[in-house]
């Protein structure tokens, strides 16, 4: 299927110059949202996947239907102050300031096979700081699944420099 066709790009959104890729198109189509998580899920159905873990907000859901999918459990990786038990951070640069994510403490257990998911990767921030909270608390990222990737930014580059193989359904050139 080609994805691409089912994503809306809104010009000059969240600022001017940026070409915003909006995934809620693709989700409403029922047809093109079964095929996605379908895809994904033949990717991973054989890799011992333990948990899927997905970023806010569009990554909660790709990753919670592909973790039912799978039929394995959901972690959420969250904005600051979104979970209620005990959480550890990570501060990280974005193209236009800073921000901040959390998972729970609790959430994955040393050694435990974790699959990250979002909607996009840009250049790589988000899914780098995710990536590094799962790690401390000892979980193994089997790879960063993502249903759009924008090479141009180097997002899918940057994670393979810390050693994070990557995958996304679709790419789109520019930002």
């Amino acid at each position: 299927m080609l994805f691409t066709s089912l994503i809306r790009t809104i010009p000059h959104y969240p600022k001017q110059g940026i070409q915003f890729r909006d995934i809620t198109t693709l989700l409403k189509d029922p047809i093109g949202f079964r095929i996605a998580i379908d895809e994904l899920a033949k990717r991973y159905s054989d890799q011992k996947i333990e948990k899927v873990a997905g970023i806010e907000a569009r990554g909660f859901i790709i990753g919670a239907a592909l973790a039912y999918k799978l039929g394995v459990g959901f972690v959420p990786v969250r904005k600051p102050g979104k979970l209620p038990a005990e959480t550890i951070g990570h501060d990280y640069a974005l193209e236009y300031g800073s921000d901040r994510i959390e998972i729970h403490t609790d959430a994955i257990s040393q050694g435990e096979r974790i699959l990250l998911v979002d909607d996009l990767i840009a250049t790589g921030g988000t899914a780098e700081a995710a990536a590094l909270l799962i790690q401390k608390l000892g979980g193994e990222i089997v790879e960063c699944a993502f249903v759009i990737d924008l090479p141009d930014l180097g997002g899918t580059k940057r994670l393979a420099q810390n050693g994070l193989k990557s995958f996304s359904l679709c790419e789109f050139e520019g930002e």
